[in-house]
């Protein structure tokens, strides 16, 4: 075992004396030694239970004869750092995840992990540290929040980001707004609807590194602290079995993942993180393969942003094993792959029930034959661009319009907010990029606003950031190169004409080449925005989005 490295042995002495100065007994001692990385803080609504979590968790590991060592895990919650400098910490701090995992486990001499996360990055880093060292581990997430409800309306983070610009339209007043605050967060756990916490976790369980229900059991449930348990149990069969993060996340996983990713319409972010996570699996993820599985999958589910529904519809509905299952019925998954509950995919399929056709559609019988996820490209986005398809308005799938250019998030919002945006328009917001930001702030402000103002199905945003997976609209991010290095992006001018074509792939600025490359000769970078600290570190190391941002 791993942990004998400082247990056994009389050179251990010392090591053991550390740890029986804890109240750690000789017995506990001589057994496995699980990891279980808890990302509680009271910073998230998402983590504010996990304590209760990881104690279901440590009792299924003695259950199972393991002796449980709990570590902790940084965290962001995107909604409260959105709109300040706190977004630009989000992104980057998944990769100080990734490490702290990754440190943690070295240094002690840990035989498996159970990792707790449940918001934005935790769950990508997370799962980025768990493939970095490579020991058998199972992940539990804290699960979703329930939706909010109010006066007969579902509310969400969403609605509240919507009625900010509904506010500054005239449509709702202040009381109002004041009042739905109180009612659209209800509960702990990660943003009810499918928002990157909850994309993520569901994908996790795909990958094959949650058990059944990791996505979409609600966090309020008991079944969810069961789940735990079960985890807890789990990892000393993984840890029998040896099966490690990289014998899970393999190419096959990775397809099975954007494939379900593509069926439920998950947040746009998951096209950062899936292929951060495969580079620390060994695996090589790029834009033309999200577009190729995008093309032959079926968006099944519209849930919030994207539709009506929230995460405990589709739990109530049959759950992720329940998209799995439709999925595979047309051969679109790798049904042999293993997970840590024991069972393949295709076993999990076999078992799972759908118990609601209008949650989860039939698969002859789609929202669209295609995914919920499209890549760009063209003379704007030479290596591509992101937008969530399925929460498109049938309006703005084919749009040219005059770009409106701002050089930061900001600058945007203001001119949204004080009606300075037209029907047509096309929002640019450039050196919002993982270098330029740095970090590569999330845009739900601005694409709310729209939204709340209700200019959704005539006004476009294209930025080299990245949006909120609660966002919705004709939004696309990630555009590549990044202005920061010098992509086109950089060089659109007040009034150019934009046109984006969803259906054909194609994110164009209606130029002539010899204008845009002269242009492009003329261009200079700006100084940085922030040089020390983290972020000046991670700005000098980061790479482009279309390659998952990671760090080189």
């Amino acid at each position: 075992m791993i942990s004998n490295r400082m247990s056994k042995g009389v050179e251990r002495a010392p090591h053991r004396s550390l740890l029986k100065g804890m109240g750690y007994t000789d017995e506990e001692l001589s057994r496995p030694i699980i990891g279980v990385v808890n990302a509680k803080n009271d910073a998230i609504p998402g983590h504010m239970h996990l304590n209760q979590i990881a104690e279901a968790v440590k009792t299924g590991i003695r259950m199972s004869g393991g002796t449980p060592i709990e570590v902790p895990c940084i965290g962001v919650c995107d909604g409260i750092a959105m709109n300040h400098i706190g977004m630009n910490y989000s992104l980057p701090s998944r990769e100080l995840v990734a490490d702290s995992v990754e440190s943690m486990a070295e240094a002690n001499a840990f035989d498996a992990m159970v990792l707790i996360p449940n918001c934005d990055k935790i769950v990508p880093g997370m799962l980025m540290g768990a493939a970095r060292v490579n020991i058998p581990s199972v992940f539990v997430s804290g699960g979703p929040m329930l939706a909010g409800r109010r006066k007969g309306k579902v509310l969400d983070l969403t609605t509240m980001f919507e009625a900010v610009g509904s506010v500054h339209a005239g449509t709702m007043t202040e009381d109002e707004i004041y009042d739905m605050e109180n009612y659209a967060c209800p509960s702990c756990g990660a943003c009810s609807g499918m928002f990157t916490a909850n994309s993520m976790n569901c994908l996790t369980e795909v990958l094959g590194m949650g058990l059944p229900g990791n996505g979409s059991i609600p966090a309020v449930y008991g079944e969810r602290i069961r789940l735990a348990k079960e985890a807890g149990i789990k990892v000393m069969d993984v840890l029998k079995k040896n099966l490690r993060p990289r014998d899970i996340m393999t190419m096959e996983a990775f397809e099975n993942s954007l494939t379900v990713d593509m069926a439920l319409g998950c947040s746009t972010n998951s096209i950062l993180h899936l292929p951060a996570i495969a580079h620390e699996a060994g695996v090589s993820i790029n834009l033309d393969i999200v577009n190729d599985i995008s093309g032959r999958t079926p968006n099944l589910c519209k849930l919030s942003p994207a539709g009506p529904y929230h995460m405990e519809d589709l739990y109530q509905a049959g759950g992720v094993q329940g998209v799995i299952k439709e999925l595979a019925s047309k051969g679109l998954l790798n049904i042999d792959r293993p997970t840590v509950s024991g069972d393949t995919i295709g076993e999990i399929a076999d078992k799972a029930e759908i118990f609601d056709r209008d949650i989860i559609r039939p698969i002859d019988n789609p929202y669209s034959k295609t995914g919920g996820i499209a890549v760009l490209r063209g003379n704007l986005a030479p290596d591509g661009a992101v937008v969530k398809r399925s929460a498109v308005a049938p309006e703005m799938m084919v749009h040219q319009g005059p770009a409106r250019v701002f050089e930061s998030e900001e600058a945007a919002y203001d001119a949204i907010l004080n009606g300075k945006v037209q029907k047509k328009d096309v929002i640019v917001i450039r050196y919002e990029g993982p270098k330029g930001g740095p970090g590569m702030k999330e845009m739900l402000s601005p694409t709310a606003a729209i939204a709340g103002m209700g200019m959704d199905k005539d006004v476009a945003l294209l930025t080299d950031g990245r949006f909120s997976g609660a966002t919705r609209g004709a939004s696309i991010g990630h555009v590549s190169p990044e202005a920061m290095a010098g992509g086109p992006i950089a060089v659109v001018e007040e009034g150019d004409i934009i046109s984006i074509n969803i259906p054909e792939g194609k994110l164009d600025v209606l130029l002539e080449e010899s204008e845009l490359k002269d242009r492009l000769e003329k261009w200079t970078a700006p100084e940085p925005k922030i040089t020390k600290g983290y972020l000046g570190r991670y700005a000098r190391m980061v790479t482009s989005a279309n390659t998952g941002a990671i760090l080189d």
